[in-house]
């Protein structure tokens, strides 16, 4: 029986929606879906989710559930696909901490998942998790694609790539509805269908550098004029990517409120005004957090008093390259792969890039892009630089890697001069205790 494994199975939410996917498939809704949870009611409750839309759908699917680190072994074991969607620390205490402490120096977020003093110390306390992940798989399934949804995606996905031997493909939604949720903001609703593009760069800052319409026909020069028009006419809520189109020339993949904090362009306290001008939400992630904790717990709710679940297919990734490698049909996907070879040329080679991949019986090949625009490249580098370098820490445990990566980034070093991130840091790993290894 094929397996498939689900690390982190008490997300449950994500759990539904990956899950739920496999279940519609004809090729997968017959496998074994292995859920592993430290958190004892967190695993049971998407037991119970997974249990009702299984029945719902009138899939034949074995669920089956492991708790804690001395189960993981066996959740893993046989494995064919293992999808990953863990968050160590979770909300409470970690994402906290995240927001907390570098608001007492002066440093506000929006996410602080992907980039910036929050990513750096998600990705610190994530990557020695994934670490024994990985010499669970080697042992107990070493064939097995280990598809990574967990951010910070280039740092956890780039470790793996690098430092184990374990296949891996880091996913993303935002590649797949990049271009028509562009479209759509900006009213060219009629040229969504057959439109062809080309979407490349890192996690959360891909380019989308080339889109046409069914005929060929350029889509760029109308994007650049409408949306420059849509800022300066009305406030909305992806004001930073469309200054990005007038400023860099093209679109990027993931969220305004994501991108404001990858740069040093539009959070900064001597400029408070900018915060209003391109609607900013500060501290966004953790009110998701909070409204998602809410919305949970009603739906499970009903859910226990209906035990009916429906699921439609859903535009993210993991069912359908599962289906392409077991069947040796091709599939085109955006994947985070490392850079070997230099898919993007003007990139490091030791970076993990956002890049079109062609899936097949296979596995994941990913295709060569060439050279990004200059101006485009050198923004992927200044978030490419602090990935290397959190990783850089997380290899050899040394806190000087951290400070730098800190240093380096770009919303915490232009808010921040060395000697208060340096406090800021170390407050940080304090504060963390033993979520995070120790550093010299």
């Amino acid at each position: 029986m094929l397996k498939i494994t689900f690390m982190g199975a008490g997300s449950t939410v994500f759990a539904r929606n990956v899950i739920g996917d496999c279940m519609c498939s004809p090729i997968l809704r017959e496998a074994e879906f292995a859920l592993y949870d430290i958190d004892g009611q967190r695993l049971q409750e998407s037991a119970e989710i997974l249990g009702a839309m299984n029945e719902t759908l009138g899939s034949h699917s074995k669920i089956t559930t492991f708790l804690g680190v001395e189960n993981r072994k066996d959740a893993l074991r046989g494995a064919t696909f293992v999808v990953n969607a863990i968050q160590v620390g979770l909300y409470d205490p970690c994402t906290i901490i995240d927001f907390e402490v570098p608001k007492k120096y002066g440093l506000r977020q929006t996410i602080g998942d992907t980039l910036g003093i929050g990513g750096i110390m998600r990705a610190l306390r994530t990557i020695p998790v994934m670490d024994d992940f990985a010499k669970d798989m080697e042992e107990v399934c070493p064939d097995a694609w280990f598809l990574n949804y967990t951010n910070p995606m280039a740092m956890l996905s780039g470790y793996m790539q690098r430092y184990t031997g374990v296949k891996t493909v880091g996913l993303c939604h935002s590649v797949q509805v990049c271009s028509e949720g562009l479209l759509k903001k900006l009213d060219m609703e009629d040229k969504l269908e057959g439109r062809k593009e080309l979407i490349a760069g890192i996690n959360h800052m891909g380019w989308l550098l080339e889109i046409k319409d069914r005929d060929g026909n350029d889509l760029y020069p109308e994007i650049r004029r409408r949306a420059k028009e849509k800022n300066a006419n009305e406030k909305h809520d992806d004001m930073v990517r469309f200054e990005y189109i007038d400023k860099f020339g093209y679109y990027c993949t993931e969220s305004s409120e994501h991108n404001s904090e990858y740069n040093m362009f539009y959070i900064k306290s001597k400029y408070p005004e900018l915060i209003d001008r391109y609607n900013i939400p500060l501290d966004e992630y953790p009110r998701r957090c909070v409204n998602q904790i809410e919305g949970w717990a009603k739906e499970r709710d009903q859910l226990r008093e209906s035990h009916q679940l429906d699921h439609k297919r859903s535009h993210e990734y993991a069912s359908y390259i599962m289906e392409s490698i077991m069947t040796d049909t091709p599939y085109k996907i955006g994947g985070n792969v490392l850079n070997t070879g230099g898919l993007i040329e003007n990139l490091p080679h030791d970076a993990c890039v956002e890049v079109p991949c062609l899936v097949d019986g296979r596995g994941v090949n990913p295709c060569r892009v060439g050279r990004l625009p200059v101006q485009c490249a050198a923004m992927n580098m200044t978030n490419i630089n602090v990935q290397l370098l959190t990783i850089e820490a997380a290899v050899t445990k040394k806190k000087e890697h951290i400070y730098q990566a800190a240093m380096l980034d770009p919303h915490t070093g232009s808010e921040l001069d060395i000697d208060t991130i340096i406090k800021m840091v170390d407050d940080l790993i304090a504060t963390h205790g033993d979520w995070l290894p120790k550093y010299c």
